[in-house]
């Protein structure tokens, strides 16, 4: 019975197998760049609507059995526009010529923590960078490295040229004077640290006598830990009308990151390795001693006169500078990744190992990095996403910046003449340098400053389909994200060394950071399409949970016992820790309406509390809204030339936290008696004290033109920011002096333009054009504490300053009989952007982005100090042709004018540039044997050439850090480098 069953299940299958086979059709073919006609290995090829999906060979083919005799395929690929096509059973051939991106328009942008909305239809200027922006043209040492010059309304500025990065960004102006001006880092759904930690140099440096020392140590900033290779793309939300979705932390904008995933289809190999080298990008260069000029310089010590002669008939005038910055640093950068997978499973994987040294010696940057990022789906309904990171980083950042106690390397230069000799005789040992606190030689060869980071980044996110119609979908979205670092510090000062001699006879700094931040979210997520799919609800309601730990302990011990570095082989230790525990809660709505993309409207309600609140449980809310239309959508609209004319606004609110424990009195150690016990401190608690909010109101218009050939974007906004957070006096019989206040009111208000075409697109011949152009002015327009001063140098050599009525970022000094006036700003005038790629036959590509800064005024104290100590390169030159040598005339308005100490630093800048050969395709075949997808060799560099007028190492300069106002403060920075690269990558 049996055997019967069996052949007539046999009979059947055999007599439906031709009806099966009908039922599907075979495609095949190949897919190459519609420019160069090379073909496109890794192009994913997915059947519509179904989970069928490969993607193309190494030579471009590829080959897909749709599920039915009828379909859709989809044709994607990174940089190009993706491409649909419908398949009969006639179409059994197909070849496809993928267009590249001229434009970003076809990108999806943020509009809330759980949706996206397609770049046309966005009713906020969102500013973007992609892969081939990152490290498309160079190799950029850090990630914030990686975005200097390259965002619209942001305004980013290097700390100095220390290895290991460390910028200041603002985005469209300043934000807060003492809370947090840095905007939020989220990368791949994890909010992530960003702090400039300090070393504890101060203790040597005496730098911060009268300020905040973390942020004049000259730390790196965390962000710097990412891969830039990593990043698939970069999202600025600039002001709170997009970034009012993340609430109280997003004063001061939002950066969003997404890294790159795997892709369906055949696993991919990808190989590089890059190799160079770095110099100082600008030296000054040394003063031309003669005997006359020695004997006048140096009045009061006649028997230098003697000396120099001695030295200058020996071949012994040494350039100081050049032997100090000088080193030609090896840069060694190696990277592969590893991507692909089916249907249902993607990866990607990611390493680095880089090793960078710097212009100083014994200065450098290490970093190895481990990225793997999955994506699966579980079955219909659910479908996630993990991304995970591993990075260990050193920096060796050595001993620059602010010093008031002339130990670092600069400031010790400043005052150093070419005559004396300063090296290590044959024993070793080191002469003291009679004209500086410091032999700098010395110092660079014997100390240690480290920062050794260990960071692991996680993220998670789950994807449920709860319910699904032909109308309507429902979606619940969970989120969580890890950030957790350790970051050990040490810095080392023998007491051998000729400051520590007569000082603290040896000194060792140790700090442990221990920082972990989590984040939670849950979101559900409806999308109702009604009126015949003309009209489109997306609904979003959910909460979200985020919690911050820091622990900082720092511990310096002096009177080291011998040779020793242990903390515990001193005489004197002292310790100093920091706790910065934050808890937020948040709740968020949004409603978001698209009338066949024609208008499009957003709504949306971001509710926060926080431990960093006056009120705990207080919910604080911040609300949102914008319109788009897109008028080139409506029936109306006849002009085919113009095929997108946007009209767009958009308002939202944002909140800063007050400095953390602004709101309490807290009590300080002392002793007493050699008793411990507390004291009360200087700063009175205030328990009223509110967040600053900043409402931002923004208008703009994009224009299409010839089928998005050329895109201009441009948007004018209006950014306040009110309950200001300001340090207040308050009267000593109070038993305080100050307390944190919210007392001021602040306002920004600037354009953004820009135009992105495709100049020329024939065969053999493409370029990409991107120019961009922003500007932004502050004003301070309430406040209600008297003016003061904030940062800088006080009055006699040029001090930011707070006054109602006039920009936040003036600058103001002395200025003979007319008393304290305004000599300058910090803000620059505009800044450009000018980013080109071009493409040239098949194989060659050429691209550089040029970035200028017009105005915006630093404060030069590095051309003071080597005037005062007599090694200015121009000390006895005459500009003017007054007489007078330029050094005496700028020494001279010492404590009379300010004016030369404030400077224009104006530049124009070629940051990037690069020369990449693709071999061809017929070429790997024959030498490879289809084993070799692809290889590609080429040549970079960065800041290849600096044009500005500005005195000193470079216009783009902040020893200050890049927190609150004070950016632009020159003060013997680590001097900026180029770089020089050979690359070399292959595909497997």
């Amino acid at each position: 019975m049996k055997k019967h069953y069996t052949l007539k299940l046999l009979a059947l299958l055999c007599w439906l197998l031709p009806f099966i086979v009908q039922g599907q059709t075979t495609v095949s073919g190949k897919v190459t760049d519609s420019g160069s006609g090379s073909a496109l290995p890794g192009v994913a090829v997915v059947v519509v609507g179904t989970t069928t999906g490969t993607s193309t060979d190494v030579n471009g083919n590829y080959s897909i059995t749709l599920p039915s005799e009828n379909g859709r395929i989809t044709f994607s690929f990174l940089g190009y526009v993706s491409q649909t096509v419908s398949i009969t059973p006639a179409v059994t051939e197909l070849n496809i010529r993928l267009v590249q991106k001229a434009t970003s328009l076809n990108e999806v942008v943020v509009t809330g923590l759980a949706t996206t909305v397609k770049r046309t239809n966005a009713a906020n200027a969102v500013s973007t960078i992609n892969t081939r922006e990152i490290t498309g043209i160079t190799t950029p040492q850090t990630m914030d490295a990686a975005i200097s010059g390259k965002l619209v309304g942001a305004n980013v500025v290097q700390n100095s040229g220390a290895p290991g990065g460390g910028i200041a960004m603002k985005l469209r102006g300043v934000t807060s004077i003492f809370g947090n001006a840095q905007p939020l880092y989220v990368i791949d759904g994890i909010i992530v640290d960003n702090s400039s930690i300090s070393g504890g140099l101060n203790v040597v440096t005496a730098a911060a006598n009268q300020g905040n020392a973390s942020n004049q140590d000259n730390a790196s900033n965390r962000i710097a830990d990412i891969n830039p290779d990593d990043i698939e793309t970069i999202e600025v939300l600039k002001g709170a009308s997009a970034a009012a979705i993340y609430g109280s932390l997003a004063a001061a904008g939002v950066v969003i990151i997404t890294t790159k995933r795997g892709t369906v289809g055949k696993t991919l190999v990808d190989v590089s390795q890059d190799v160079g080298f770095t110099e100082a990008a600008h030296l000054l260069g040394m003063r031309n001693f003669t005997e006359e000029r020695v004997a006048s310089t140096y009045l009061d010590r006649p028997e230098l006169v003697e000396q120099f002669i001695e030295a200058r008939d020996a071949g012994r005038l040494i350039d100081y500078e050049d032997e100090l910055y000088g080193n030609k640093g090896m840069l060694y950068n190696t990277r592969l990744n590893i991507s692909g997978g089916n249907e249902k499973t993607q990866f990607y994987v990611g390493g680095l190992v880089q090793d960078e040294e710097g212009i100083i010696e014994r200065t450098g940057y290490e970093k190895k990095s481990l990225r793997f990022n999955l994506d699966h789906e579980l079955s219909k309904r659910f479908n996630f996403s993990l991304s995970t990171n591993y990075i260990n980083s050193i920096a060796k950042r050595g001993l620059t910046n602010n010093d008031n106690a002339g130990v670092s390397f600069g400031v010790a230069l400043s005052s150093t003449p070419s005559f004396v000799d300063l090296f290590r005789d044959d024993s070793g040992l080191y002469p003291d340098n009679p004209f500086a606190a410091s032999n700098f030689l010395q110092t660079r060869d014997l100390m240690t400053n480290e920062e050794n980071t260990d960071r692991f980044l996680g993220g998670f996110t789950l994807n449920t389909n709860l319910y699904t119609t032909d109308l309507s979908s429902t979606k619940l979205v969970l989120r969580a994200g890890l950030d957790f670092y350790n970051l050990k510090t040490i810095a080392i000062f023998p007491r051998i060394l000729q400051f520590e001699q007569n000082g603290n006879q040896g000194t060792s700094i140790q700090g442990n950071n221990y920082n972990l931040n989590t984040n939670f979210a849950a979101f559900v997520v409806n999308n109702l399409s009604v009126a015949d799919n003309t009209l489109d609800f997306t609904t979003t309601i959910g909460a979200t949970r985020e919690n911050f730990n820091q622990d900082q302990v720092l511990t310096i011990a002096t009177q080291l016992i011998g040779s020793q570095t242990n903390l515990d082989q001193s005489s004197a230790v002292t310790v100093d820790q920091t706790q910065l525990p934050v808890r937020n809660k948040g709740l968020f709505f949004q409603e978001e309406v698209n009338f066949s993309d024609r208008i499009i409207a957003t709504a949306g309600l971001r509710l926060d509390k926080s431990s960093n609140n006056a009120d705990v449980n207080e919910f604080v809310a911040f609300p949102k809204f914008s319109l788009a239309l897109n008028l080139a959508n409506f029936g109306f609209w006849t002009q085919e030339s113009i095929n997108m004319l946007k009209l767009r606004a958009a308002y939202g609110e944002a909140g800063g936290f007050p400095p953390f424990g602004s709101k309490y009195t807290s009590f300080s150690p002392f002793n007493i008696g050699g008793n411990p016990g507390i004291i009360v401190p200087l700063q009175r608690g205030n328990a009223d004290i509110k967040q600053e909010r900043q409402k931002e109101f923004e208008t703009g218009v994009d224009i299409g033109i010839l089928g998005d050939k050329a895109v201009l974007e441009a948007t004018y906004y209006v950014k306040t920011v009110s309950d200001l957070i300001l340090v207040q006096n308050v009267p000593s019989s109070t038993g305080f002096t100050t307390r944190i206040v919210n007392a001021g009111e602040l306002r920004n208000r600037g354009v953004e333009l820009a135009l992105s075409s495709t100049p020329f697109d024939v065969a053999g011949f493409k370029w990409d054009s991107r120019i961009s152009y922003w500007v932004n002015n502050s004003e301070i327009t309430e406040l209600n504490v008297p003016a003061f001063p904030l940062g800088g140098f006080g009055n006699t050599l040029g001090t930011f300053f707070i006054e109602e009525g006039k920009s936040a970022t003036q600058i103001k000094g002395i200025k003979g009989d007319e008393g304290v006036v305004v000599l300058g700003d910090a803000a620059p005038d505009f800044q450009m952007n000018f980013h080109n790629f071009f493409t040239i036959k098949q194989n060659l590509t050429f691209s550089f982005l040029l970035h200028w800064k017009e105005g915006g005024d630093n404060i030069n104290l590095t051309q003071l100090l080597t005037d005062l100590g007599g090694t200015s390169f121009d000390y006895d030159d005459d500009d003017d042709g007054d007489g007078i040598p330029n050094a005496k005339e700028r020494t001279d308005a010492l404590g009379v004018t300010a004016e030369p100490f404030v400077q224009d630093a104006s530049y124009l800048r070629l940051r990037e540039i690069g020369l990449y050969y693709t071999l061809p395709t017929s070429l790997l075949e024959g030498v490879f044997s289809g084993i070799v997808r692809q290889a590609k060799i080429g040549v970079s560099a960065n800041n290849l050439f600096t044009i500005t007028d500005y005195d000193s190492y470079d216009p783009e300069v902040s020893n200050f850090g890049g927190n609150g106002l004070s950016t632009g403060v020159d003060v013997t920075p680590f001097p900026s480098s180029k770089r020089y690269f050979l690359h070399l990558s292959i595909g497997f």
